[in-house]
C-alpha cells in the first residue's frame, strides 16, 4: 500500500497475503458493507485493518478505541474515540456508530471484530484490584455490550462476529489468572453465541492466537521490551484470521505451534496443565528480567 496525500494506492492482493488465497479473502470482505473493529490503533487490530486496506476493501471501516489509527486517512474510515472499559463511554460511542451505519451504510452485511483487550502479569494477590476489574470490563463486558447493541442490525442485514480470544483460553493461566479466564470466556461465549445464532444469517468466529509480536507482553508487565518468544507476527495472525473468515470457520487457532500446543493440552489432567502453565509463564518473565 502506498499513501499519496490522502489517496491510497493498493498493492495487488497477491503481494499482501502471498499464497493465502487473497482473492477469496477480498471477495468475502467486499460482501461486507462495513467493518466495525475495536482496538485497530495497535497490535493485531492494527494489522487486521492494514491488511484489509491493502487488499483493496471498498466498504466502510469503523474503529472504536482511545486512539485514532494513524492510517485512517479517508472519509470512509470512521474513528469513534472512547475508553471501551468505561460503560458510559462505550454506550455513547455505540450510539454514534449506529447512527453512522443507519445513515451512511444503510444496507448490506456487517463484520464486527471484537479485538480490544489487555493482560496483567503477576500473582493475583500482588496486582491492583482496579487493574483487574478494568481488564474484565474491557476483555469481557465491552465485547458483550457492543455485540448486543449491534446485534439487531446484524440480524436484519446479516454478517459475522469475530472475537479475538487466545490459546490462554484453553487452560488456566497462573500469573495471568484474570487474563486467561477472560479469554476462556471469550472462547466459550463466542462458540455458544454461534449456536444461538445458527440459521439467522449471522455467524461467529473465535480467533485464538498464541504469543504474538505486539506490545501485549510489555503492557502486561513482562518488561519494557517486546518479549522475544517463538510466535507469530501480528500480520500472520491477521492473514490467518481473514482466511478463516472467508472460509466460514467458527474457530481458528493461529500458527502451527499453537495448534499443536492446544492439541497436546487436551491429553493432560487439568491440575497438571495448570501447574505447567504457571511454570512456563514464570520462566518467560524471568527471561525478560535477566
Amino acid at each position: 500500500m502506498v499513501v499519496v496525500g490522502a489517496q491510497i494506492v493498493f498493492d495487488h492482493p497477491d503481494k499482501v497475503m502471498g499464497t493465502k488465497k487473497p482473492t477469496q479473502v477480498l471477495r468475502f470482505l467486499n460482501e461486507m458493507s462495513a467493518i466495525v473493529i475495536t482496538g485497530a490503533s495497535s497490535g493485531i487490530g492494527e494489522s487486521l485493518i492494514k491488511t484489509i486496506v491493502k487488499l483493496g476493501y471498498s466498504g466502510s471501516i469503523c474503529n472504536l478505541s482511545r486512539t485514532k489509527p494513524a492510517f485512517f486517512l479517508q472519509k470512509k474510515y470512521q474513528h469513534f474515540a472512547c475508553d471501551l472499559s468505561d460503560a458510559d463511554a462505550l454506550a455513547q460511542a455505540a450510539d454514534l456508530l449506529m447512527k453512522y451505519l443507519n445513515t451512511a451504510v444503510r444496507d448490506g452485511p456487517i463484520l464486527l471484530i471484537n479485538n480490544s483487550g489487555f493482560g496483567a502479569y503477576g500473582p493475583f494477590q500482588d496486582l491492583e484490584r482496579a487493574r483487574q476489574t478494568q481488564l474484565i470490563d474491557l476483555n469481557i463486558r465491552a465485547m458483550v455490550d457492543l455485540t448486543h447493541r449491534l446485534l439487531p442490525c446484524l440480524l436484519e442485514r446479516g454478517g459475522v462476529i469475530a472475537n479475538v480470544a487466545s490459546i490462554a483460553g484453553f487452560q488456566p493461566c497462573p500469573i495471568l489468572a484474570t487474563y486467561g479466564a477472560s479469554k476462556s470466556f471469550v472462547l466459550d461465549w463466542t462458540l455458544a453465541l454461534g449456536e444461538d445464532l445458527r440459521g439467522t444469517g449471522v455467524r461467529t468466529l473465535a480467533v485464538c492466537p498464541g504469543p504474538t509480536s505486539t506490545d501485549f507482553f510489555r503492557n502486561a508487565g513482562f518488561g519494557d521490551a517486546r518479549l522475544d518468544v517463538p510466535g507469530q507476527s501480528a500480520d500472520d495472525v491477521a492473514s490467518e484470521t481473514l482466511l478463516a473468515l472467508a472460509n466460514g470457520k467458527r474457530l481458528i487457532v493461529t500458527g502451527w505451534r499453537n495448534r499443536w500446543l492446544v492439541r497436546l493440552s487436551r491429553f493432560l489432567p487439568l491440575l497438571l496443565l495448570t501447574r505447567i502453565s504457571g511454570s512456563v509463564l514464570r520462566r518467560l518473565r524471568n527471561s525478560v528480567a535477566e
